[in-house]
């Protein structure tokens, strides 16, 4: 029988022998092969304080945190590699149309959000750890994918289909997060999903800032400046994706709480929820604005201000993936929906800042409204995600065991959904660029402007910030008094 770690530390007296336990106490949970763990339950004070249950789900978080990290960080790389293509010898018959370059931004995401649902799927049909040692290796594909097509001066079909391939550095994200929520008590579930999320979101910051450093390494000469070594790009990635499979293989751990069959039910039941649609709308608002702008922005910047290319490209995933963990943390203490309304607020009010900075080109100005608003969705991202589990534990029976199992399992199947959903929003976002730049062509702007795409963005933010409001946050609304 396997031995718990209270079993194995238990005090007792030298001279009496070790009594028996059961291993399926109420406070203990033990392992199989494969590192299954069975009898898990958070809740249970005894098992999380005492039996190492705290232990396991913090080292299970940490392996975690670094798979997404580098999830996010493939997921991001077309975003810092498309502005410097033209330099790098996309001249001339073979350069990229802007609406070429828009889609090689958006189509990871477009791939990666839709992925997000059977990514969803694979937890409890493999196993947490299980499915994060395999979703780590298939990085190689879009790792190896870029540097070899881009180094061959690649058409731009095979981009874009190589560019597909980082969509599975996107699907990460909702079985990461799906994973990890089974792991940690409701009361510290904000914290949690929003650490994991946030280190994930540092990988697109990490690639933002680290990449035009390291294509400089075996750069050459050109007639235009140095050429950027951009297959180093993809390269770099591979030793790091080995890491992660195999810090998952050695150190993770699969719950049998959620495995076989029976989480689809949870899904499916979370898509017949009305609120689990609610909350994906409200989050295209927020994680669709980290995304879309995370991809987004370097090339912004190098087309409106190119005297400063991507030296600080990196500080709005940077600022976006560290405030969301915060995000996360208020909500637990005042409420998700009324830090939910802020954030929309705020974020409409970075993309005005943002339109009278690309009207004046100020680049301080718009520096400072692009980064008010990189944190505004950082911080939405938080404290929807608190929300989640909060709007369904309210709506829920949690009357007995049974009831409580069934509503944890309808919000983890809410997460696969509102994160699939959410993740379009990051698709939308280029393409909307891309349409506003084509039509706003003329002497003005040569290559046309996002003004108008900014202004549309604002008002669908105040749209969802009245929403968020109405549904959870009004005086009078069903879930108000529940503090969601």
């Amino acid at each position: 029988m396997a031995l718990t770690h209270a079993q194995k530390h238990a005090p007792t007296p030298a001279s009496a022998p070790r009594p028996a336990r059961s291993a399926t106490t109420a406070s203990s949970f033990t392992r199989r092969p494969g590192r299954w763990v069975d009898g898990w339950d958070p809740e249970d004070a005894a098992q999380w304080h005492h039996a190492g249950g705290a232990q396991t789900a913090r080292t299970n978080l940490a392996c975690s945190v670094y798979a997404e990290f580098l999830g996010f960080g493939v997921f991001a790389l077309w975003a810092i590699v498309v502005p410097q293509l033209k330099k790098y010898g996309y001249t001339g018959s073979a350069a990229l149309s802007e609406s070429q370059q828009f889609w090689l931004l958006s189509v990871p995401t477009l791939v990666g959000a839709s992925l997000r649902v059977p990514y969803t799927f694979a937890v409890p049909r493999f196993g947490g750890r299980n499915w994060t040692i395999i979703s780590s290796l298939l990085l190689l594909l879009p790792t190896i994918g870029l540097a070899l097509a881009v180094g061959q001066h690649a058409s731009f079909p095979v981009l874009l289909t190589v560019a597909a391939l980082a969509g599975f550095g996107g699907g990460n994200f909702a079985s990461s997060m799906t994973n990890i929520s089974f792991f940690y008590r409701s009361s510290q579930k904000g914290k949690a999903l929003g650490l994991n999320a946030a280190g994930g979101n540092l990988g697109t910051a990490a690639v933002q800032f680290t990449i035009p450093l390291l294509v400089t390494f075996g750069a050459t000469a050109g007639t235009a400046g140095s050429i950027p070594n951009l297959p180093l790009a993809g390269w770099i990635f591979v030793p790091l994706v080995l890491v992660s499979a195999g810090l998952a293989w050695r150190f993770m751990d699969n719950l049998s709480v959620i495995s076989g069959t029976g989480d689809r039910g949870g899904f499916e039941m979370a898509s017949r929820a009305r609120h689990t649609w609610v909350l994906a709308v409200l989050y295209i608002g927020t994680f669709g604005s980290f995304i879309g702008f995370a991809g987004a922005f370097p090339k912004i910047m190098s087309d409106a201000f190119p005297q400063h290319g991507l030296k600080l490209a990196f500080l709005g995933a940077l600022v976006g993936s560290l405030t969301r963990p915060l995000g996360g943390v208020i909500a637990d203490r005042v409420g998700g929906a009324r830090i939910t309304v802020i954030s929309f607020v705020a974020m409409a009010l970075g993309a005005g800042g943002a339109v009278i900075a690309l009207q004046g080109k100020n680049f301080g100005l718009f520096m400072a409204t692009f980064l008010l608003l990189f944190v505004f969705t950082g911080i939405g991202n938080g404290s929807i995600y608190r929300m989640i589990p909060a709007v369904f534990e309210a709506t829920g029976n949690t009357c007995d065991d049974a009831a409580r199992q069934r509503t944890r399992r309808i919000a983890a199947g809410s997460i696969g959904i509102v994160g699939a959903v959410g993740a379009f929003g990051g698709f939308l976002i280029p393409q909307g660029f891309a349409l506003s730049k084509a039509s706003t062509v003329g002497s003005a702007h040569p290559t046309g402007t996002i003004v108008p795409a900014l202004v549309v963005i604002i008002g669908v933010y105040v749209l969802l910030g009245a929403l968020t409001w109405a549904v959870y946050a009004r005086r009078g609304a069903a879930l108000a008094k529940a503090g969601i």
